[in-house]
């Protein structure tokens, strides 16, 4: 790995598990294509900011969502997305997406699940593929939610639906890394960071996850 390649703090995201998460779930099962249509739901996390930018590396038009305004504007205006919907102003969440993905979505990227996800594959392609990061929404359930039954869409479109940990592609973490060092050096590959200062705050910097007040990388620093 380039350890010149940007600042320290970088190989804790961008250049680190999140970075390589976000390159190799998207290649690997999502196989961009050029001219398809890319949703990623929690755009503007970690995770979800360097997929979109690689989207559009590969050619894709790159769809978000994300929870606040200031969000939306960031990832337009600095990350390439073509278009990000505000889930928590939206009235009718299928029919934003329907609006921003008028092909319909050839690759989910999903990092939430729940009701998002609900919504995003109702708008979902033939043969696309969904790419399963993480089911932030579900994770402190009290009870399994109840929501659409997914197979029947899945089944009539011949969509891939696969999830996967990191650890799947150790052995392709070396080619990962050289490949988004690359593209940083080149200007093609943004980050952000939503530093909290002082390990006590650490609980609080957790729950914020959660809460969606990151952009970016959440860092604990000391």
């Amino acid at each position: 790995m380039d350890e010149n390649a940007a600042k320290l703090s970088a190989y804790l995201g961008v250049l680190g598990m999140t970075g390589l998460t976000a390159y190799l779930g998207l290649t690997e099962i999502g196989l961009p294509k050029e001219g398809e249509t890319l949703f990623v739901s929690g755009a503007a996390g970690a995770v979800g900011t360097i997929v979109g930018q690689i989207g559009k590396i590969m050619g894709c038009a790159v769809v978000g969502i994300a929870g606040t305004d200031e969000k939306v504007k960031l990832l337009k205006e600095e990350f390439g997305f073509d278009e990000v919907i505000n889930y928590k102003t939206c009235t009718d969440l299928k029919k934003a997406i329907a609006d921003a993905c008028p092909n319909a979505v050839d690759i989910y990227y999903d990092n939430v699940g729940g009701e998002i996800s609900d919504a995003v594959v109702s708008n979902i392609n033939f043969n696309a593929r969904i790419v399963l990061c993480g089911q932030i929404a579900l994770y402190n359930s009290t009870e399994i939610p109840m929501g659409p039954r997914l197979q029947p869409m899945l089944l009539t479109r011949s969509v891939l639906m696969q999830g996967f940990i990191i650890g799947n592609y150790q052995s392709q973490f070396s080619e990962g890394s050289i490949h988004l060092a690359k593209w940083i050096k080149e200007g093609k590959l943004k980050y952000k960071e939503t530093i909290v200062k002082g390990f006590d705050k650490l609980p609080g910097a957790l729950l914020g996850l959660f809460e969606g007040d990151n952009i970016g990388k959440m860092i604990v620093e000391a």
